[in-house]
Order: structure tokens, then C-alpha cells, then sequence
């Protein structure tokens, strides 16, 4: 368990807590605590699903712009790795993923939320990539993941101006899929993030697999992708047991084993 960045695991959900008073700056050593939270979350066999929470005031204001104000060139070439290697893990756990937005998820911290399947966001929350105001662009993955969820066109526009987006807004670009009022969009995230619990968890992690990856590539290439992710699944204890239960019971009846 970091300082700054907790795992904590209750009924096969799992929380990345992001805890650093006030604003959840992003600094060098929470970049690293957020790795190693993603690590244990996808490797942990009781964890189902993740959300990813900053609390119920703000989810991340962004990084720490002191630190890295005093970095030479060769040392933010250096660090630039780290900002990409945060949100790539994050991106990388294998099993659904969803964070739970209240307040200021600005620059990484909405680098943070772009990196996981779905986006909650409480109903009084902005968000942006407001780097283009620093004299700098998104480093933590924001021109590509942001240019993929809401179309370049949007994308540039929200990075070229830095402005922030209310939640209304960002709901209406698909930059966020719910809104809820603060106070329940943990519970809410949490909700979602259940109904994974005792589900096909290989065939989770195939599906996420599949589009990620399908999403990097064309369309062919993805296609093959997709064909060899469902012909694995039948090498697992899952398929056996989903299909048995549906010509037995009906649908939505199978217990599956996570094999």
C-alpha cells in the first residue's frame, strides 16, 4: 500500500483510492503508487472490477506542476515515460474498469479517467486538458486516448482552447456515460463495478483484449484478433459451464468459476 494510492478490495470490487491532500496532484512518487495499485488489482483473483476514486471532494486536479516546472529537458524525457507507463497500467488491467469523477478531473487526473473502461461523474464535475495554458500538451495520454473516445475534431478543440467541460457537457460528447449527484457516484461506480463479480473473468479479459487492441489496428487485423480470443475461450471451464447452464436453464442462469 502507497502513501498516496491504496487498493482497497471489498466484495470482489477493487477501489484505487487516490489520497493526496488536497487536489490529488499527480507527482512522480503517486504515478508510481498508481502502478503498482494496478498491478495487484490485475493480478488479484478476488478482484472482479476496479473503480477509481479520488474522493469526495475532487478526483484529480492534475499533475504536479512544481515539480515539474524545475525539470530540465533530459529529466521530463526521462518522466515522460513514467506519465505514460501510469495510465497505460491502468489502462492494462484485464478485468472492466470505471472511475468515479467528483470535482476537477483535469489534465492527468483526466488522463486517470480516460484510461479506464467507463467514466461516473458527479453532476457538479469539470473536467479538461488544460496543458495548452502552460505552454505544453497532455503527456499522460490524453491527444490520443481523448481523440479516440470523443473524435478528433472535439478532442482538438477541448485541447487546443484548455478549457474545462461541466459535466452536462461532457456527458453530451461522450466524454463521461453517467451522472449522478455526488454523493452516490462512488456508490454508483461501485454498483456497476458488482455486476462483474462471480462473471466469466477470462471472458471479460478477452473482450477488453479484443477491443483494445482491435481499436490500435484495421479492421481485418482486428477481426483476427477477435477470432482468436473466441476460439481460447473454449479451452476454459467458463464456456463449458455458460453453455451446459443455457441449454439447460436458459440464459443468465450459468455459475461460472473465473477457469
Amino acid at each position: 500500500m502507497g502513501e498516496f494510492v491504496r487498493l482497497e478490495v471489498s466484495n470482489g470490487v477493487g477501489t484505487i483510492r487516490l489520497d493526496r491532500p488536497k487536489m490529488n496532484a499527480l507527482d512522480a512518487q503517486m504515478q508510481r503508487e498508481i502502478i503498482d495499485a494496478c498491478t495487484e488489482a490485475d493480478e488479484r483473483a478476488d478482484v472482479a472490477a476496479v473503480v477509481v476514486f479520488g474522493g469526495e471532494r475532487v478526483f484529480a486536479a492534475g499533475a504536479d506542476i512544481k515539480e515539474m516546472a524545475a525539470m530540465s529537458y533530459q529529466e521530463v524525457s526521462s518522466h515522460a515515460h513514467l506519465l505514460q507507463a501510469f495510465t497505460r497500467s491502468l489502462a492494462a488491467i484485464g478485468k472492466p474498469t470505471v472511475s468515479a469523477i467528483t470535482g476537477f478531473a483535469l489534465g492527468g487526473g483526466c488522463e486517470v479517467a480516460l484510461a479506464t473502461d467507463v467514466r461516473f461523474a458527479a453532476d457538479n464535475a469539470k473536467l479538461g486538458q488544460p496543458e495548452i495554458l502552460l505552454g505544453i500538451i497532455p503527456g499522460a495520454g490524453g491527444t490520443q486516448r481523448l481523440s479516440r473516445l470523443i473524435g478528433p475534431a472535439k478532442a482538438k478543440e477541448l485541447i487546443y482552447s484548455g478549457r474545462f467541460v461541466d459535466a452536462h457537457e461532457a456527458l453530451a460528447i461522450g466524454l463521461v456515460d453517467q451522472l449522478h449527484p455526488a454523493d452516490e457516484v462512488y456508490a454508483k461506480a461501485v454498483e456497476w463495478a458488482t455486476q462483474f463479480v462471480g462473471g466469466p473473468a477470462l471472458a471479460l479479459r478477452a473482450a477488453k483484449n479484443a477491443i483494445d487492441r482491435g481499436l490500435e489496428v484495421d479492421l481485418q487485423t482486428g477481426l483476427e484478433i477477435e477470432r482468436t480470443e473466441f476460439a481460447a475461450l473454449w479451452a476454459t471451464d467458463d464456456q463449458s459451464a455458460g453453455m451446459s447452464s443455457f441449454i439447460e436453464n436458459g440464459p443468465g442462469k450459468a455459475t461460472f468459476s473465473g477457469s
